[in-house]
């Protein structure tokens, strides 16, 4: 199968390992992964901030860049981005006017998948430990982010590829269905309720025990990072792509080089 990814804005120009590890995985399974040049933002923080005639060129340049016969599939490592193009593109092009590019939009976000829909959905991946070689051996906890949970309905697709990673104690986060308070542009414009919720979900991540909260959005990951590094915590925030990429041969490290806390290495 030949596979597009969407690297999303985020992960290109500060997680790029998450990027790369979503390439790897889908290698590993025998897949071509190409990427498509013309892609940038999928424009959901104008969308989610109201600003619907601002975000249409940019969700036009996403369709350009996606609707193609060259690929069979794309893949993105984030709810939040796919959500966008799956629920949000449409919506813009219509209430803007545009049939043709709502047509459009329609066909490529019925392509296109976060990466646990595609792994589980598509390529069958049950066990990551067997099929992926995946192991980690080191006490994790989990966050859902809301738009995977809510609007993607997600499950536990995720939460099931982590727990068959060899090796790893995967630990329950209490109240994890609660938002970590990002929300895109909501952080700024709310930014004591978003504090306010981050430290919610940053106690409840260090009352778990665990080295590492893991997720399937950087951008989430990157706030509830940023906070945790603020407090002075030692619990680090690394994609569930990367851990499902580390291998007992290959490991992906979780000390001095790996993604913490903010982003920082």
């Amino acid at each position: 199968m030949k596979i597009a990814l969407f690297a999303t804005c985020i992960v290109d120009a500060m997680y790029p390992r998450t990027a790369r590890a979503t390439v790897a995985i889908l290698e590993r399974l025998g897949h071509e992964v190409v990427f498509p040049p013309g892609q940038a933002c999928c424009g959901q923080m104008h969308v989610n901030s109201g600003y619907f005639k601002e975000a249409l060129p940019v969700v036009a340049n996403h369709v350009r860049a996606f609707d193609t016969d060259d690929y069979d599939v794309a893949v993105a490592p984030s709810g939040s981005c796919v959500a966008s193009v799956k629920h949000q593109h449409e919506l813009v092009a219509r209430r803007c006017g545009d049939a043709a590019l709502e047509a459009r939009a329609a066909v490529v976000g019925a392509k296109t998948y976060e990466l646990s829909q595609l792994l589980t959905d598509v390529l069958g991946v049950t066990d990551a430990a067997r099929q992926l070689g995946s192991h980690f051996p080191h006490k994790v906890t989990y966050h859902p982010s809301c738009h995977g949970m809510r609007l993607l309905k997600l499950g536990d697709r995720q939460l099931k590829l982590l727990a068959s990673v060899a090796g790893i104690e995967l630990v329950e986060l209490p109240e994890a269905d609660q938002c970590c308070g990002f929300g895109g542009t909501f952080s700024l414009k709310n930014a004591d309720v978003s504090g306010a919720m981050l430290e919610d979900k940053a106690a409840n991540i260090c009352g778990t025990g665990a080295e590492l909260c893991t997720g399937g959005d950087a951008s989430c990951l990157m706030h509830i990072g940023g906070g945790l590094s603020r407090q002075g915590s030692k619990v680090g925030t690394l994609h569930f792509a990367e851990i499902l990429a580390s291998t007992l041969d290959n490991p992906v490290p979780v000390a001095g080089d790996v993604q913490l806390a903010g982003g920082r290495r």
